[in-house]
């Protein structure tokens, strides 16, 4: 696998954080941050409840592919989550991981990421956005659904044989 290194100029402002009072952006993931991240995603669902352990996710995090970012959500100089993406995917890039740090959910930074992919992929005159949750993840498909995220198809047993997991789809046209 290629290896190439992070734009670390990058930086996507995401707006202004009204309750926390701070800015909002994405930039490239500091790998050195991939195994306290690790840790931190390995605790939550639904991640905890495959399980994927810390490392392997630290190992996904830390990872550097062309077209396929992995990038920090940010408020203010603090990293509040992750959004690792696959660029070009089936006429569309696809949102491989999404993830907020508890302290920072319910401010609507996952609905910032979702504007932003939306916008980038728009830009990029793509036709589709793509996302997938697992079936008992209710939270995450009433997110994607509420942003205009569709059912596509069910996958069963793709992460583990008693699990399914849902791929979702947004049409840009």
């Amino acid at each position: 696998m290629p290896h190439t290194k992070p734009d670390a100029g990058l930086s996507i402002h995401l707006g202004d954080d009204l309750v926390l009072g701070r800015a909002r952006t994405l930039a490239p993931l500091d790998p050195a941050l991939a195994d306290p991240l690790g840790e931190a995603f390995a605790a939550l669902s639904p991640w905890r409840d495959y399980p994927f352990s810390a490392a392997a996710l630290a190992g996904y995090f830390r990872g550097i592919q062309p077209d396929a970012p992995r990038l920090a959500i940010r408020v203010g100089d603090q990293v509040a989550g992750i959004a690792g993406l696959r660029r070009s995917w089936l006429r569309g890039p696809y949102l491989q991981f999404l993830g907020v740090l508890p302290a920072y959910q319910g401010h609507g930074l996952g609905s910032a990421v979702l504007d932003w992919f939306e916008r980038d992929a728009r830009a990029m005159e793509e036709r589709n956005l793509w996302a997938a949750t697992s079936d008992f993840n209710g939270d995450a498909f009433r997110f994607y659904t509420r942003a205009g995220y569709r059912e596509t198809a069910r996958i069963d047993g793709l992460i583990r044989d008693d699990r399914t997991e849902i791929l979702m789809r947004k049409r840009l046209d």
